[in-house]
């Protein structure tokens, strides 16, 4: 339970503020220093300036000053009531560089703000650090400004908010002394209604009427009445802080920001009833170029300008959220319990309102600013059983209107998304054309269950069509859209059954197998408690190594013949029980192969034994190894038993640089060796002839030497045997009629 503010309440149901967003991760809470009363308030000052209004009433300027330094501004007026269709704009000077900015559109037309208000005005501005300020007011029609014009100036301090100070210590606004152009003509005058007090005069602009005169009003010392909303009052006792059905989010406390809580005296009110039944959701329609370190300071801004510059009781917003996801306390009151704000014209006495720091009419909110939107949405609903993603009734506390056009009288019940953005319940931009679609997101995120969930892989040692494999474990990978913040855990079904659980923020899991096939998915707890479940994989566990069926073994084959590169084919058959992956060959060379495959070519060095290492991999990672050793040796034609006649011959070409050639009848050579693979090396044209081939004394084929191109060094016949024994390989010249020449450059055997 936070601390609450007790006491009467005296703000109506049907105030606003304009517009106002949350936006955000969740940021570290920084209110531990708030309650353990080391915290100090940080002073904020305000100035103003008047305006000069041209003769016809319907456009004004503030011309280029200097002055004090200022971080936020807004353009006010002083009947509370009026509304300006005029376009405001202003510029600044940095006070650092001392370069002036582009001119900025200063948003809202007044419209109704809190009952009491002192005066109206836009939307505050932040604008940085500036010493120097420039204002226009152009009037899109007849229409003549509301009396009272003035450029409001708000510094809201600086330092750390630390140390100690008395809760009531006043802050004193300044004023300035401005170096006003000659050109201009405006005022300042303090903001504090107590004085009403003005410095600093000059004289008219050259582009206004010579007869122009201020028409700004000092602040009344008024304080802002204790009215009531239309239809309702609002309850001065704060009611108890029901349990949420979702976690709170880090919230930073009023302290953490340093609001000074002597500007605002007066004591909380909360909704009648007790009962929040929809979120407001706002922006600030200000620069979107603030630091994220700076974020206390355009709280502090906000909360001056709505208290001293306007006269409302507190700041107006219940939360407010900047574009790093850091929330921050609005109105105080109690986070945990309904304060009735001043932000939905009409709807206050229903709703809490939540505002994101920066303009979103072109440029959509960080995930970080949505997702603490959305946190505090499903925490502040679920304290009062209201689902984020459903719809309500409001009734309405004042006449009104919308953005969309829809109108309404007072009391009228009109249905509502629990979670709305401002237009909907009043004529506004707000939260912005970019945010607005972004409230459909917000609400699916707050509400649950978690949307975009999807399983991404499963990792086991392999996978086969839809079907991972894998020895006693799998991790599966996921994904999802709702940010992790709003997400309980993740839950690791295996057969139905929660097999691991994870954080909500992790995007992966592992789950221990028992062997066989199962179906494995991911289910994700929403902080809602609702769930989503991806469709389920099919893993299959098992221990059994695969088999070579086919012991991997080597014989020669056909092709070009060097000392250095026998051809050769290796040959092999592996399977498995379950899915075989894959066939590797680690020596004498890294090759892979598919589960299909059973022989590759490759090239052994002659005279020399190689050991050929195979491995088999099932999908699982099981694995077995196997092995053979061969060595290829080249007989030269000169080893071989000849007879009949045979020419020697010599070139470069010929393995060992010689041949043997003849174009005798039944010339022959043989060579008797021991081994399982045999190739007879041949030199080829298109004058070669044919030769018979005898194994061991039977005639085993009738070979062609014929080639359309010379080739040398070719292994044209091979002949392989189920184990190594002892052969003879003979040929013998056919003689050819017109080709008649065979030459041999030897004989390869595999040993």
């Amino acid at each position: 339970m936070r601390r609450h503010w007790w006491g009467a309440a005296a703000l109506t149901a049907a105030t606003v503020t304009g517009a106002l967003v949350v936006q955000g991760l969740t940021g570290s809470p920084a209110d531990s220093a708030a309650d353990d009363g080391k915290s100090r308030p940080v002073k904020s000052s305000t100035r103003t300036a008047r305006l000069s209004v041209a003769a016809d009433g319907t456009s004004a300027r503030l011309g280029k000053r200097d002055t004090a330094s200022f971080s936020m501004l807004g353009l006010t007026w002083s009947d509370t009531s009026a509304r300006v269709s005029a376009t405001i704009e202003a510029r600044t000077r940095d006070a650092g560089t001392g370069v002036w900015s582009k001119w900025l559109t200063l948003e809202g037309d007044g419209g109704e703000g809190e009952q009491g208000a002192t005066r109206a005005g836009t939307e505050p501005a932040w604008v940085g650090a500036s010493d120097g300020v420039e204002v226009r007011v152009d009037g899109k029609s007849s229409a003549r400004l509301p009396e009272g014009l003035r450029l409001d100036m708000v510094d809201p301090g600086s330092g750390t908010v630390s140390g100690l100070e008395p809760a009531a210590f006043a802050m004193d606004a300044t004023t300035e002394s401005p170096s006003a152009s000659p050109t201009d003509s405006a005022t300042e005058v303090s903001s504090e209604p107590s004085t009403g007090e003005t410095d600093g005069t000059g004289t008219p602009s050259a582009s206004t009427s010579p007869t122009d005169t201020p028409t700004a009003t000092a602040p009344t010392t008024t304080a802002p009445s204790a009215s009531t909303s239309p239809t309702v009052s609002p309850s001065s006792t704060a009611p108890s802080a029901p349990p949420s059905t979702v976690p709170e989010p880090p919230i930073t406390s009023r302290a953490g920001w340093g609001a000074d809580e002597s500007i605002s005296p007066e004591e909380p009110a909360y909704l009648p009833g007790g009962k929040i039944k929809a979120v407001t959701v706002h922006h600030t329609v200000d620069s979107n170029d603030y630091t994220c370190e700076q974020t206390p300071a355009v709280v502090r801004g906000i909360y001056a300008y709505h208290v001293k510059t306007l006269g409302w009781k507190d700041i107006g917003y219940n939360f407010l959220v900047d574009k790093c996801g850091t929330v921050y306390e609005g109105r105080k009151g109690g986070v945990d319990l309904p304060v009735l704000g001043a932000h939905t014209y009409g709807f206050n006495s229903q709703t809490t309102g939540i505002s994101v720091l920066g303009t979103y009419t072109d440029a959509a909110p960080s995930t970080a600013a949505m997702t603490s939107v959305a946190r505090i949405a499903a925490w502040k609903l679920g304290q009062y059983g209201v689902d984020p993603g459903g719809t309500t009734t409001l009734t309405a506390g004042a006449d009104g209107n919308n953005y969309f056009g829809t109108s309404w009288t007072l009391g009228t019940q009109l249905p509502f998304p629990t979670i709305i953005g401002h237009r909907d319940g009043y004529n506004t931009e707000c939260p912005g054309d970019a945010f607005y679609p972004k409230l459909s997101t917000i609400r699916s995120w707050a509400a649950g269950p978690v949307s975009g969930l999807t399983l991404t892989s499963v990792t086991g040692a392999g996978t086969a069509g839809s079907t991972t494999y894998a020895k006693t474990s799998a991790t599966l990978n996921w994904s999802a859209t709702t940010p992790s913040a709003l997400v309980s855990k993740y839950e690791i079904l295996v057969d139905g059954r929660v097999a691991a659980t994870t954080a909500g923020t992790a995007t992966s899991g592992k789950a221990t197998l028992t062997a066989g096939s199962h179906k494995l998915a991911v289910r994700a707890v929403h902080q809602s408690g609702t769930t989503a479940t991806t469709p389920a994989a099919t893993v299959v566990t098992e221990t059994t190594a695969p088999t070579f069926s086919t012991k991997p073994n080597l014989a020669l084959r056909t092709g070009t013949v060097s000392t250095a590169a026998v051809p050769l084919t290796l040959k092999w058959k592996a399977t498995d029980t379950a899915s075989l992956k894959e066939v590797r060959l680690t020596a004498p060379v890294a090759r892979t192969y598919g589960p299909t495959t059973t022989s590759a070519s490759h090239t052994a060095k002659s005279g020399t034994a190689t050991a050929w290492s195979m491995k088999a991999y099932d999908q699982a990672g099981n694995t077995a190894t196997a092995s053979v050793s061969g060595t290829p040796v080249i007989l030269q034609e000169t080893s071989a038993t000849k007879s009949g006649t045979w020419t020697a011959k010599s070139s470069t070409s010929y393995l060992g640089g010689k041949s043997y050639s003849s174009k005798t009848k039944n010339a022959s050579l043989s060579w008797t060796f021991t081994g399982r693979s045999a190739a007879w090396v041949v030199s080829r044209a298109s004058t070669s002839g044919q030769a018979y081939v005898y194994v061991d004394g039977t005639k085993a084929a009738t070979v062609d030497l014929r080639s359309t191109t010379t080739k040398y060094r070719d292994a044209l016949w091979t002949k392989t045997w189920s184990s190594s024994a002892k052969h003879t390989v003979k040929i013998v010249v056919v003689a050819t009629s017109g080709r008649p020449t065979v030459t041999t450059d030897g004989l390869v055997y595999l040993k």
